[in-house]
Formats: structure tokens, C-alpha cells, sequence
């Protein structure tokens, strides 16, 4: 038995061969930079790219790479390091905005603002590198591009004043203003506790009961929940930005990115079709035009208001619910965004893509509402659950563009080289770093926010903004979404829509058969 042991040992080396082309010469067609993708990496290379290692550097022999039988599992460090790195590779997915695609490049500055905001990286003909992500908003990371949902649209600028990060969504306002209605509504967009299935009662009995919530579900019924692409989905802050210039002066924005290949939208039958063929559809389709150098761009645009604007039209100017009237506040292009550059790995460059709204540059401070604060806290806390306290020191999150001073000290990886032998306290008398210096330091204005109402403005985009074709699928999608709740709850939703517009509110009735009656229209 020793004898034909140390045989086989001898003879592993003649019992190598090198594997055969899984693909060959089967390619005449053009590769496609998705389906393969490992046979374009082979084609750049020349050969296995080095030794393998485990993750010490140790090098790996083939005897160690390719059996465990009748050896020490314990001493064996290769099956020692795979299969604990194996048990520990997955992280928390976030809570919201689990499924994305993500994508870089840069945004170039084409008019000089200057007299409104101060920030670096909006003068004119300043090129600024960006990251941005594209997701749903309630699926989890491996559901379907094409489920109906409000889609998130981030953009991080790495400028040379530190990140400003945009988490914005797809539609120009947010289904809530009230801070405290965010734990409900993900909660009911999510799965029933008890069932563990999805359940539409909970959710129509949300939305139904926050009024406000119906502006936004229009835009995301009507179209705006099903992208044809990435590329044709345009971007809203949402919030209202207090920024100043470099004498102090405040004025106030909202930030709009549109798509330079204009927005189109899926209807929802060709939603099922395409989602049911492919459920990463969106996201390889943003990578195959990235990869065949069709780069997407958005036209980036603000609104402006003066402090006397503001005191004018009140606090619903700050009201993530409304929009701001384009009629009174125009749109000024303020540059472009430019996505050329797929990212390397995905897990590292977007899965570990972290954005938090109080990521602010000097001359933008923020927005003054309850729901930025809001979210200031929920997504900052997040990303440290997700990917612990140096989550800013992860490459993709790192503002490349300026070297950053802090006391912050250890704490989970990355430390980077956690500040040296540089003080670790402020106040200190020994050169640690210092703030700056300014003249005066600036302060959001006090708002006083008032309870949500926006079926004015509800009303305007139904009859006004949208086309026959867009009320048609905003009516069949929420006819769907309604079939199989119970009646109270239809019931309600059918009052609503009717305050909204007697025509979307009929239409919604007759297509659940619900005969509009004083007894229906009464409060449930």
C-alpha cells in the first residue's frame, strides 16, 4: 500500500494535462461582453496571470489544489483558508435599494454658477470622476430588474473637496415626508410575518392610509417603475438643497439629471416578458452598452430659489412630496454626466458602493426637512451595519481627490494606515491636523413643515402631464394591484383616486367593478 501511495504521488505531474478550450473556435460571431466575458478576460491574457497563493502568499501545489483525501483536513492551510473565507463572504444586503447596477465616469461642469453655489467641482469646464448606481427599491439583491417599484438613482462626485453624494430616486418627488412612516412603509413592502409571502392588503392599506404617497404612485404606475433602461431613466434629488456662494449668500435647488437618450418606459405586459426571459436585464444592459463603448450620458439641471423665493411660496417649497413648478422655476443645465467605465469587480466597486446624504461639500449644507435628516441617520448607520465604520476608507468609497485628516482610529478593515503616529485627540498641541479657518460658518434655515398635501399637484400631472397612453397604464396597473385586495381597502384607495380626479377615480372603479355609490364613497 506504502508502495503505491508514494507512487501516485510520483505520477500526479504526468496526470496533468492542460484543460481543454471549454469554447474553442464555437466564437465567430462577436463576443458579447457579458455571456463571455471570462473567454474575452482569457483572450487578454497569455496565460494563468500568476501562482496561486493562499491568501498568506503562500504558493499552492497542485497536489494541495486538487485532493484532501487521506491528508489532515485541519493542516491543510489551502481547504483551511477557502472554506472559512467560504462561510464569511456574504454581507448584510441593505435594507432598501438591495438590487442595483452600478456603472463610472465623470460629470464636466458647462456653465459657471458660481454667484449660486461655491463648490470646486461646479465650475465651468472642471471635470469631476462620478460613480452611480441604479436599483429597485424593495427587492432583494437577486430579484427581478423588472418588478414595478420606484427605482433609486445615486451619483457620488469624488471632487477635490471630498465626495457629495445625490441618493435620488426616478421620480421628482418621495411617497412620504414624515420621517416616521419609513419603518411602515418598508415593513409592508416586504413579506407578511406571519406567511412570509408577499401580501398587496398590506401595502394598499399603507399607501391608502398616507395619502400623500399617491403623487409619487402615480409616476411609478404610469411608467416610471418599469425603465426600458438604465440609460433612459432620468434622476431626482427630491430635496430642496440650501447652497451659498462665496459671499454667503443662500439660494436653494433641486438637482435633476435627465437622460440624453430621453426616458422611455416598458408596459407592464412587456415588463413580464422581458423579466421572465432575463431578471438582470436592466443590469446587463447597462454593462454590454458600457462595454461596446455606447457610453449613457444625463444632462444634470437645477432649479433655483432665492431666500425671497422661499419665503414667498412657503414651506412646501422643502415638501419631498410636491414637486417645485417648472413654469415658475425653470431648469438651468449645469453639465453632463458620462458613464464610460464598467466596474472591475462588482462586489467590490458596487455592491460595496456606499452613499450617505450628509455627504455635502463646502457651499452645498444640506436640506432642512425632517425626512434629509432622517435619512442622514438611516443611511450613514446602514452602511457601518453593512460594512463597518471605515466604510469611507473602502477604494470605491474613498475620496480619491483630497487627502483626508481625521481622529478617527482602528475599528474594523480597512484601517488604511490608520493616521500613523498622528495625534488621535483634538484639541491637541502637537500638530495634528486643524480645521479651517472660515469668516463665518453657514446654518440651514429653520422651516416650519406642515402635514403633507399634494393632490393639487396630483391632480395637474393626471389630466394635464400625462398622455392618453400613460393614464391608460397607470389605470390597468393599478386595477391589477387592487384585484385582489380586500374591499374596504379598494374602497378607500377608489375615494382617493377620485379626490385626486373624478376620471381616474371612475376609471379605477369600473375596472374593479366597484359601483361608486354614496354607501362606497363614504369613509371605510
Amino acid at each position: 500500500m506504502l508502495v503505491l501511495v508514494l507512487a501516485m504521488a510520483v505520477s500526479v505531474g504526468a496526470m496533468y494535462e492542460e484543460p481543454l478550450d471549454p469554447v474553442g473556435a464555437m466564437y465567430e460571431e462577436p463576443l458579447d461582453p457579458v455571456r463571455d466575458q471570462i473567454q474575452i478576460f482569457k483572450e487578454k491574457t497569455e496565460g494563468p496571470i500568476g501562482v496561486l497563493t493562499t491568501s498568506s502568499g503562500r504558493p499552492v501545489t497542485y497536489c494541495e489544489a486538487t485532493s484532501t483525501f487521506n491528508k489532515p483536513l485541519l493542516r491543510n492551510e489551502l481547504f483551511m483558508d477557502v472554506v472559512a473565507h467560504l462561510t464569511r463572504e456574504r454581507i448584510p444586503e441593505r435594507i432598501v435599494h438591495a438590487k442595483g447596477a452600478g456603472a463610472f465616469g465623470y460629470f464636466e461642469s458647462t456653465k459657471d454658477i458660481s454667484h449660486i453655489c461655491k463648490a470646486d467641482f461646479l465650475k465651468k469646464g472642471t471635470k469631476t470622476p462620478v460613480a452611480m448606481r441604479f436599483s429597485t427599491s424593495r427587492g432583494f439583491r437577486g430579484s427581478n430588474d423588472l418588478d414595478l417599484d420606484v427605482r433609486g438613482f445615486a451619483a457620488k462626485f469624488y471632487t477635490r473637496e471630498g465626495n457629495f453624494d445625490v441618493p435620488g430616486f426616478n421620480t421628482p418627488i418621495y411617497l412620504y415626508k414624515e420621517a416616521l412612516h419609513s419603518l411602515p412603509i418598508f415593513h409592508t413592502s416586504r413579506r407578511n410575518p406571519a406567511t412570509n409571502a408577499l401580501d398587496v392588503n398590506m401595502f394598499w392599506d399603507m399607501v391608502t392610509l398616507i395619502p400623500e404617497s399617491m403623487h409619487m404612485l402615480c409616476f411609478v404606475f404610469a411608467g416610471y417603475g418599469l425603465p426600458k433602461s438604465y440609460v433612459y431613466m432620468p434622476g431626482f434629488g427630491i430635496h430642496t438643497y440650501q447652497v451659498e456662494n462665496k459671499k454667503f449668500e443662500q439660494y436653494f435647488v433641486r438637482f435633476h439629471f435627465m437622460p440624453d437618450a430621453g426616458i422611455k418606459t416598458l408596459s407592464s405586459e412587456e415588463a413580464v416578458q422581458r423579466g421572465a426571459m432575463d431578471a438582470d436585464t436592466l443590469t446587463l444592459d447597462l454593462y454590454r452598452r458600457i462595454a461596446n463603448k455606447t457610453y449613457p450620458s444625463w444632462t444634470v439641471s437645477i432649479q433655483i430659489l432665492t431666500l425671497d423665493d422661499v419665503k414667498k411660496e412657503g414651506p412646501k417649497i422643502f415638501d419631498v412630496t410636491r414637486t417645485i413648478p417648472l413654469k415658475k422655476y425653470p431648469l438651468h443645465k449645469i453639465g453632463k454626466i458620462v458613464l464610460d467605465r464598467n466596474a472591475k469587480n462588482f462586489f467590490a466597486e458596487v455592491e460595496q458602493m456606499a452613499f450617505c446624504p450628509n455627504h455635502l461639500v463646502p457651499g452645498i449644507l444640506g436640506a432642512p426637512d425632517k425626512l434629509f435628516e432622517s435619512r442622514i441617520f438611516a443611511y450613514r448607520d446602514t452602511q457601518t451595519h453593512r460594512l463597518g465604520g471605515n466604510f469611507n476608507k473602502i477604494p470605491v468609497n474613498c475620496p480619491f481627490q483630497v487627502e483626508t485628516h481625521t481622529y478617527n482610529r482602528d475599528g474594523v478593515p480597512p484601517t488604511g494606515d490608520n493616521q500613523r503616529g498622528v495625534p488621535n485627540y483634538y484639541p491637541n498641541s502637537f500638530h495634528g491636523p486643524a480645521p479651517v479657518m472660515t469668516k463665518q460658518c453657514s446654518s440651514l434655515i429653520n422651516i416650519v413643515e406642515t402635514e403633507a398635501y399634494n393632490f393639487d399637484q396630483a391632480a395637474e400631472v393626471y389630466a394635464e402631464e400625462f398622455t392618453d397612453k400613460q393614464r391608460a397604464e397607470l389605470i390597468k396597473n393599478v386595477v391589477f394591484g387592487l384585484s385582489t385586495v380586500v374591499e374596504p381597502i379598494q374602497f378607500r384607495a377608489v375615494r382617493l383616486f377620485n379626490k385626486i380626479h373624478q376620471d381616474f377615480g371612475s376609471r379605477v372603479a369600473q375596472g374593479l367593478n366597484i359601483t361608486m355609490t354614496d354607501k362606497i364613497m363614504k369613509k371605510h
